[in-house]
């Protein structure tokens, strides 16, 4: 029996937030450490200050735009990246990997911009791929993790403001049904598992709203979901406010679990 620790962590720029990242990693010791808008090439992905404080790391981006990375401290199996239907692969949106067994699937899920938009319908066209792409490679009854930034916040209590942002691209009924097809696959959101009906209990505060996290003026777009096997032997899941409020911080916080394995 050992315990396994995953967390997620939209870095809005990685060389921008090594500040935040590196002292969390060595103060918190992740297994595996999930990222997501790295915004930065493959070629000046900084390897080096993760290789320094003791984690290997797999990632694939773009130029200013989306990125996604796993950090981890044993070497992952099995290593791929994009979606692998024949439309476009995204693979600076989903990378995946195994680690003492567990898949992990780390996304940066399309925001979707306006409802009215082509980005919108490509968002929820993304859901549908994603959860095809399940039924083609897993099976519920694997131990798998799904996590990230979702871009959906699935409940009321899951926003600051339930009546006014309904209609949001992250908070309308579209999205709650794409991404409740996904969850219906065989995913439990691991975070409520934990905190049931509990309101106030945010991932993401824009830098566009003044004093947003004073306020409480919060969403819960980021998520850890897996499988009920899984899902049975976790310990906890918790947000870590402390990455929201640091010096020059992602507008997103880091969101953890643990398990016993």
């Amino acid at each position: 029996m050992k315990n396994f620790k995953i967390a997620t962590y939209n870095v809005n720029s990685i060389r921008s937030r090594l500040h935040i990242i590196l002292p969390w990693l060595k103060e918190n010791l992740p297994d595996v450490f999930c990222m997501q808008e790295t915004k930065v090439e493959d070629g000046k992905f900084p390897v080096g200050e993760f290789e320094d404080a003791g984690y290997g790391v797999i990632f694939k981006g773009a130029k200013q735009y989306n990125g996604v990375a796993i950090a981890s401290l044993e070497k992952p199996e099995m290593v791929n990246s994009g979606l692998d239907d024949g439309d476009p692969p995204d693979k600076d949106r989903l990378i995946r990997c195994v680690f003492s067994g567990i898949h992990i699937i780390n996304t940066y899920v399309p925001q979707g911009r306006e409802r009215e938009s082509p980005h919108f319908v490509y968002k929820l066209e993304w859901f549908r791929r994603l959860r095809d792409f399940l039924d083609k490679l897993y099976s519920p009854d694997e131990p798998l993790i799904w996590c990230g930034d979702l871009n959906v916040a699935p409940e009321a209590i899951d926003v600051h403001d339930p009546k006014r942002l309904l209609g949001h691209v992250c908070f309308t009924p579209e999205v709650w049904e794409a991404f409740h097809r996904v969850k219906s696959w065989g995913l439990v959101d691991i975070f409520r598992q934990f905190h049931p009906g509990m309101p106030g209990n945010y991932t993401f505060y824009d830098y566009r709203v003044p004093k947003s996290v004073e306020r409480g003026l919060g969403w819960r777009v980021d998520h850890i979901l897996a499988t009920p096997s899984l899902a049975a032997k976790s310990l906890r899941c918790t947000i870590d406010m402390t990455t929201r409020i640091a010096e020059r911080p992602s507008d997103h916080t880091v969101l953890v679990a643990e398990f016993r394995l």
